[in-house]
């Protein structure tokens, strides 16, 4: 059988911070996407989900230790040099980052940014061939007129085009995976539906596989095929999309989903889970979650839970048999 499109195995980062203290931004994430396939990876700000995806594609600053196996086609990538890490990024893997705007040079164009990532690879190019390229990818997202925006600075394009340019861009050379960090923050709902339709269409015209980095369950419920929930730098809830919205068993993501605005529900304010996500370097004993849980006893104070099956999902919680039982009354005081 042909290995996986990309295995992550108890992936690490650690930075090293001025006093020589090691902090964990990532611990042990483990996942597999196969051809075709949308992996969701959702969080809040801070649980590490982007300082992963950045360890996947290599982009950490020398104070970051990364340690744990990333695997594409079965090519191991953690250890590799920088030289090497450039023939991979753009070629075999396109990269969405969070801001169209900062990811963007301001003082060039869009069309010669997005020839830029098509020559760089094929150098064999003419520039007037890599301008019909580029000409062709920003039809391919759908971006209007083109022939008049491929001659347009970023600060001519509106978020949703800014970010359309960006999807443009990382699928150059058609990749066969693509990694799209929050690719509809501060984006309008109807903008958004755009750009995850756009997301859905390369990936069934092309057959990429798509890892989609996320804060918003709502954004991946209808696009992902498997999910993991991550806090504090480690999974605590995985599984196919379909069971882990039906019967969730780890408490925040049970907060997460009653945070959701529910149209057959008026409510003067929506739900929210309490408290805020740990600081890096503060995190409590035990399981990570406990001080924000409703439904922590001291075992969870001082053991933490690990990530085991749990039915059909995966979960990190002592009690997960227990949560799912609960149902549809919300561990965090919310209904679900």
């Amino acid at each position: 059988m042909n290995p996986p499109l990309l295995q992550i195995n108890d992936l690490t980062v650690t930075f090293v911070s001025r006093s020589g203290l090691g902090l964990e931004a990532v611990r042990g994430l483990d996942f597999t996407l196969q051809d075709g396939e949308l992996h969701g990876v959702v969080g809040e700000s801070g649980s590490g989900k982007s300082v992963a995806m950045m360890a996947v594609m290599g982009l950490l600053p020398s104070s970051a230790r990364v340690t744990g196996s990333v695997r594409l086609r079965g090519e191991e990538l953690i250890g590799r040099s920088q030289r090497y890490m450039r023939r991979i990024r753009g070629a075999r893997i396109g990269y969405v980052f969070q801001d169209p705007m900062t990811a963007l040079n301001p003082l060039l164009t869009v069309g010669a940014q997005v020839a830029e990532a098509i020559t760089i690879h094929n150098r064999s190019l003419s520039g007037s061939e890599a301008r019909e390229r580029a000409l062709a990818l920003l039809r391919l997202v759908a971006i209007p007129s083109p022939e008049h925006r491929l001659d347009q600075y970023p600060h001519e394009f509106s978020g949703g085009m800014r970010q359309r340019a960006g999807i443009a861009i990382a699928m150059a050379n058609e990749p066969e995976l693509l990694i799209a960090d929050e690719p509809t923050t501060a984006l309008d709902v109807t903008i958004q539906a755009q750009i995850m339709d756009l997301l859905r269409r390369l990936r069934e015209e092309k057959g990429i596989g798509l890892v989609l980095v996320s804060h918003d369950l709502g954004i991946v419920a209808g696009a992902a095929s498997k999910l993991s929930i991550m806090y504090a730098g480690k999974v605590v809830e995985r599984g196919n999309v379909d069971d882990v919205f039906a019967s969730p068993r780890h408490p925040y993501t049970r907060g997460l989903l009653a945070s959701l605005p529910k149209l057959n529900q008026r409510v003067e304010r929506l739900t929210a889970i309490p408290g805020a996500p740990p600081a890096i370097h503060d995190r409590p004993l035990g399981c990570d979650f406990h001080p924000r849980c409703a439904y922590a006893a001291e075992r969870c104070r001082v053991d933490a839970p690990a990530l085991r099956p749990v039915d059909a999902t995966e979960a990190a919680c002592h009690f997960a048999e227990e949560i799912a039982r609960k149902l549809p009354q919300d561990v965090t005081g919310a209904t679900v």
